[in-house]
């Protein structure tokens, strides 16, 4: 038996120092490629080593200044709506009651959509800040309510709704706390 190779005898041992031979190998080449490649994309080069901790590059950042609020309302107006010209003088006194009626307006991003198409729903909520406004549609003759809700912030609310149901589709919003309801809006699906 003493013919026999000491690597014969224990050849776990033996592949285990190939492996690891062979590991050292490709990590220096690895190592290696890696230290050449920064050094020529110029990763880590003249300008951090320079002790300068590259002083030539720099961030401005400006000083923050209060932006002035807008004076209007932020609205957005319904589909074939267009702003007056005389808007900065009122025909009625600020104290009429038309001018104190608070009313919810609704417009439809989408006049025509396939079945499941998003419809984009926005208006505006005049002193309505902070309201939860659910939305609902016109079906068999009532207003039923849609698993849909929107928050007003800014006096302005933002929602969606998606239905298979073809043919015209009526959606209004209405304030879960006061009952007020907005006009309503058609959509066709198709």
């Amino acid at each position: 038996m003493s013919d026999q190779n000491p690597t014969e005898r224990h050849p776990v041992i033996t592949g285990l120092i190939a492996l690891v031979s062979v590991g050292l190998v490709v990590g220096l080449i690895a190592g290696m490629a890696a230290l050449v490649g920064t050094h020529v994309l110029g990763l880590g080069g003249a300008a951090a080593s320079s002790g300068d901790g590259g002083a030539k590059a720099t961030l401005y950042l400006p000083k923050p200044q209060k932006t002035q609020a807008p004076s209007d309302p932020l609205i957005t107006l319904a589909p074939g709506e267009t702003p007056s010209n005389d808007s900065s003088q009122p025909s009625e006194p600020s104290d009429s009651p038309t001018k104190q009626k608070t009313q919810i307006s609704l417009s439809a991003g989408e006049n025509s959509v396939a079945p499941m198409q998003q419809v984009d729903l926005t208006g505006v909520y005049p002193g309505g800040e902070g309201a939860i406004l659910r939305v609902q549609r016109f079906e068999s003759g009532q207003w039923q309510d849609f698993p849909v809700t929107a928050s007003v912030s800014n006096q302005t609310f933002s929602t969606y709704v998606q239905t298979s149901r073809s043919g015209v589709n009526k959606f209004r919003v209405i304030d879960t706390d006061s009952q007020l309801a907005s006009n309503a809006v058609r959509v066709t699906v198709s």
